[in-house]
């Protein structure tokens, strides 16, 4: 259960934050270890995410956290609603099973919300925009800590029903649900094929 990305003392403020960026994986809950994460790395965690960008300073984003047996029922009525939006011939029992089994697994769920802007001026592609901007930050500083995420979504996760629960508007949405463990296996590796084949750059030089 390593994670090498702990910061160089030697390193330049560039080079910690590449190595950090390029560690961040999405670890599901089946590899958690079970253990509970600190209440405090979680609140760090939103911390760090309340300073994404937002056009407007309209700071969108809105996090409901979930934790002990408070997990559990979350997850409970995820598959419940996940049963009432799919219809019969589709519905897949696993699948209801998993959403209960992930939160079981997970230390902490952070339902991930947009909160729109009452007025609209803010396009509501930019609003979104600014809650993912929030996510990664969020992502970066479990990484940073050691601690696995996994921004999961689908019918169940991102449904009327949910939104109604939360206590939501009709304006805004959910725009997955975010679950945090510790890993119980090495820190994945991973890979991204060269930038230069995603872009193009123009110059008059």
């Amino acid at each position: 259960m390593t994670n090498e990305h702990t910061a160089d003392t030697h390193a330049s403020p560039v080079d910690v934050v590449t190595k950090l960026i390029e560690s961040r994986r999405s670890i599901k809950p089946a590899d958690f270890s079970g253990r509970r994460v600190e209440d405090a790395l979680v609140w760090q965690m939103l911390r760090n995410a309340n300073w994404a960008p937002t056009h407007g300073m309209t700071e969108p984003w809105r996090f409901f956290v979930y934790t002990d047996a408070a997990r559990i029922r979350l997850g409970k009525f995820l598959a419940e609603i996940y049963q009432t939006v799919t219809p019969e011939e589709s519905f897949k029992p696993a699948k209801a099973a998993k959403l209960i089994s992930n939160a079981e697994r997970s230390s902490h769920l952070i339902v991930i919300a947009m909160k729109r802007q009452v007025s609209e001026k803010i396009p509501e592609v930019e609003e979104i925009e600014a809650v993912a901007c929030a996510v990664q930050n969020l992502h970066l500083t479990a990484t940073a800590m050691g601690v696995a995420g996994y921004w999961s979504s689908g019918k169940a996760i991102c449904s009327v029903q949910l939104c109604r629960h939360l206590g939501l508007s009709p304006g805004d949405c959910i725009l997955g649900l975010f679950y945090v463990g510790y890993p119980g296996t090495d820190w994945p590796s991973g890979s991204r094929s060269p930038v230069g084949e995603k872009v193009v750059w123009a110059s008059d030089a």
